[in-house]
């Protein structure tokens, strides 16, 4: 085999080559191809996905904002229910202090 044979052989090797892989790329990408409809759905589920977190973040912070203003007035009542009970126990003891002085006095 001459030289020439030899690279006219190489070359319709590599052309045939060539030919299969080209041939086995448009098969594959025929068969795999996405369809519009499928696209068209991918991205309405995408906008239905987006629009849904923004709609879970927005939930998440009113009961954030619902829980710290909650958080607040039991504070406040926890405060006043304190104030309430020292006030309550103070009118107690000056109660006991002045039936201890009326029971003093008619003791005399």
């Amino acid at each position: 085999m001459s030289r020439v044979e030899f690279v006219v052989v190489v070359a319709i090797i590599l052309f045939v080559a060539f030919c299969l892989g080209w041939f086995a790329n448009w098969l594959l990408h025929r068969f795999t191809r996405v369809a519009a409809d499928d696209v068209a759905q991918l991205d309405r589920m995408s906008q239905e996905l987006h629009e849904a977190e923004e709609t879970r973040d927005q939930a998440i912070t009113y009961l954030q904002q619902r829980e710290a203003e909650l958080t607040n007035q039991l504070a406040q009542t926890e405060a006043e229910l304190r104030a309430a009970m020292e006030g309550l126990r103070d009118a107690r003891q000056e109660a006991e202090e002045l039936r201890a002085t009326v029971n003093r006095q008619r003791a005399v």
